[in-house]
């Protein structure tokens, strides 16, 4: 088969229609709405466009399964959860190749964002039939004190573009395993990675109304009846903080359980005495995962005085030998960002830097042609003044900043709203353990560029939101605590 009758034959194997109470459905109002190849323009095709009345029996369907799901079996749902990740790891390169089509990534990104999906249904499978309670002597001695979870109930998910798989696999996964149903709605732009997940949970016997999916171009229209319906009772969003605030204002109506995963400001810190060529290394994947396009990519970066000029050096070398293209095509490092409105952002605010003295190394332009592609830039002598130091910039964009002292470089990353990650080099393990407990953030990685881990809590502080995905701390999200108060 040619290169386009590989990529029409993924694109037809995706499924286009509502997932509701395990079936394929229209919306009801007939709409459809168009996806779009970021690295071409071009429509890949079309999926159902719901509106309210569709999220309505789509949450109905998920509070009619809810009692049965809930007394499930662990074990059952735990091997329900297994095979999907068997699934998973089978139709990896498929399942791979459709994300890049939708989303633009380069297809081994893709490939690994698959693997890193599956990884939550395996460890959420192990920890389905890990739920604890305790029993304890009251502390008077008369009678005892018996404590036992029980799952939530309905939970609404509203997942993002940028991780179309497993940004929804973080959160159904520990759903799953706790007895919990769900109605989800994936973002717009890339729907197709999210249907197919759920052709799959489908496939390997996920009951009916557990795992419901509403693709919308409307999502203000489909997710506010479900937090102002009282059979909700669990949101969580991965998306921006000024979504996510709007969210948490519409979920106090009926006070629900709310996760938000938001924006994110990451600083990556370079010290003195760090192994440079393994700073360079971790700040590429850092920055240049997914294009830049990830809560957790390094937005500023903060070098020692001494070692900025070589770190740069060697930074802006590396990224402007980055390969741009059609993340299909073998060889390719860099993709397209998400859309137009993303990429102009992402050139204002290079363009306000150098307006206010940042010296461009590398990059700085739009590539033209077909898709809305971006060269890797790099900035040195950034003043703190200029946007891109406080905006998260979501594309394959390095500002670097210097700072001469310890304190100065904590106040620096410290400098901002969010507090979702922060990455640290240095080979003084003293100093390594001072700057973690000092940086803001629920996450720090040290001398490594790559955080994310199935089995590690993933979550920040301030404005990058509350709650933990992932980890022994994920499945908690979506259980509640009930105290027994035993006579005896």
């Amino acid at each position: 088969m040619t290169e386009r009758a590989v990529e029409a034959a993924a694109i037809d194997a995706a499924p286009t229609d509502l997932f509701i109470g395990g079936q394929w459905r229209s919306a009801r109002s007939g709409a459809r709405l168009a996806v779009e190849d970021p690295a071409t323009g071009e429509t890949l095709t079309d999926v159902a466009d719901a509106g309210a009345e569709d999220a309505r029996q789509a949450l109905s369907a998920a509070s009619e399964a809810q009692p049965a799901w809930s007394t499930r079996p662990p074990r059952e749902r735990g091997e329900i959860l297994r095979a999907v990740y068997e699934r998973l790891i089978e139709r990896r390169d498929q399942l791979a190749l459709l994300m890049t089509l939708e989303m633009g990534k380069a297809l081994p990104e893709s490939v690994a964002e698959i693997t890193y999906s599956a990884e939550f249904f395996r460890w959420f499978s192990e920890e389905a039939v890990r739920i604890h309670g305790r029993y304890m002597v009251n502390p008077s001695g008369r009678g005892r004190i018996v404590t036992l979870k029980q799952p939530v109930g309905p939970c609404v998910f509203v997942t993002p573009w940028n991780f179309p798989s497993a940004m929804g696999a973080r959160k159904i996964a520990p759903a799953i395993a706790a007895g919990c149903t769900i109605v989800v709605k994936p973002a717009q732009q890339t729907p197709l990675s999210m249907l197919a997940l759920a052709a799959i949970l489908d496939e390997v016997g996920l009951p009916a109304g557990v795992l419901n999916v509403i693709t919308s171009s409307r999502a203000a229209d489909v997710i506010e009846p479900l937090l102002k319906d009282p059979r909700t009772r669990k949101l969580s969003f991965t998306g921006s903080t000024s979504v996510g605030r709007r969210l948490v204002e519409q979920s106090a109506h009926q006070l629900l359980r709310v996760s938000m995963e938001l924006g994110g400001n990451a600083p990556f810190l370079v010290f003195e005495d760090a192994d440079l060529d393994a700073a360079v290394e971790g700040a590429m994947l850092a920055k240049m995962r997914n294009v830049g396009e990830a809560c957790t990519a390094a937005n500023r970066f903060l070098v020692a005085e001494a070692v900025a000029e070589p770190f740069t050096r060697a930074l802006a070398a590396r990224m402007s030998a980055q390969r741009v293209g059609r993340g299909t095509q073998e060889g390719v490092e860099v993709g397209p960002l998400i859309d137009r409105a993303a990429r102009s952002r992402v050139q204002e605010l290079v363009g306000d830097a150098l307006e206010h003295g940042a010296k461009l190394l590398t990059g700085g332009s739009v590539i033209d042609g077909r898709g809305w592609f971006y060269e890797p830039t790099v900035l040195s002598e950034v003043p703190l003044a200029a946007k891109i130091s406080e905006e998260e910039i979501f594309g394959p964009v390095a500002p670097v900043f210097t700072f001469s002292e310890e304190r100065e470089a904590i106040e620096l990353s410290n400098r901002t709203e969010y507090g979702l990650v922060a990455y640290l080099y240095t080979r003084d393990l003293q100093r390594a353990l001072r700057v973690a407990e000092a940086l803001q953030t629920g996450m720090v990685g040290l001398n490594q560029g790559l955080i994310s881990n199935p089995a590690a809590p993933f979550g920040g502080v301030k404005q990058s939101g509350f709650g933990r995905e992932g980890g022994f701390e994920g499945i908690e999200e979506y259980l509640e605590t009930k105290y027994l108060s035993v006579a005896l």
